[in-house]
């Protein structure tokens, strides 16, 4: 996942959105509800095509922690699959081990969740995998490794969860710190806020 050198709460208030999930993010945009910077609330000219397009791109590379050359492959790997691109994009995004350990509550943020898997605190179907990008696939099995279970970033992530998760395509037992990846989700089901059909569109130029 690329290192964000700009700070959260400026990228959050540029795209007008809390792309990073954090309810920090949202008291933030109430408050600030305008660019960042000293013309932040100054009027600005309605962008063309392309600066929507870029845009939107930049937002789910940033959403989802890549650099240009992954997001790139992952386009790529989206149009050869059968279906629409923007959602099998966004798809091969949600599937990544990563993202299915924050979705699944084991981390607070994608990027933490990027660090917890580089470190080997998880296993795949009893099989450690220590690679982010790692696609996971339906019944696949994510599980916290027992020597990690008393990480104290990972009990107080778990200890933010209320109820069951929201997300139908997957499953969480607290108890166990055990996920189960049910199916590969539909894009009704995702709940990201993203026109991925202007990121096929900027890509097809």
């Amino acid at each position: 996942m690329a290192k964000l050198r700009t700070p959260r709460g400026k990228l959050v208030r540029k795209f007008g959105e809390n792309i990073f999930g954090n309810a920090k993010y949202d008291r933030l945009l109430n408050r600030k509800p305008y660019r960042p910077g000293q013309h932040g609330q100054a009027r600005r000219r309605r962008p063309s095509n392309y600066g929507v397009q870029l845009h939107e791109k930049q937002k789910i590379k940033i959403m989802y922690g890549l650099l240009e050359k992954q997001f790139r492959a992952s386009f790529a790997k989206a149009e050869k699959m059968k279906g629409e691109t923007g959602t099998n994009l966004l798809q091969l995004l949600e599937r990544r081990l990563d993202n299915v350990v924050y979705r699944l509550g084991f981390s607070s943020t994608r990027s933490q969740a990027r660090q917890l898997v580089n470190h080997a605190h998880f296993l795949v179907n009893n099989t450690k995998v220590n690679i982010p990008s790692y696609l996971v696939n339906p019944g696949d099995k994510i599980k916290v490794r027992d020597r990690s279970k008393k990480l104290d970033v990972l009990l107080d992530s778990i200890r933010q969860i209320k109820g069951d998760l929201d997300l139908p395509w997957l499953e969480l037992d607290k108890a166990k710190l055990t996920g189960t990846f049910i199916d590969v989700p539909t894009r009704e089901d995702m709940g990201v806020i993203a026109n991925e059909q202007l990121i096929v569109e900027l890509y097809s130029k």
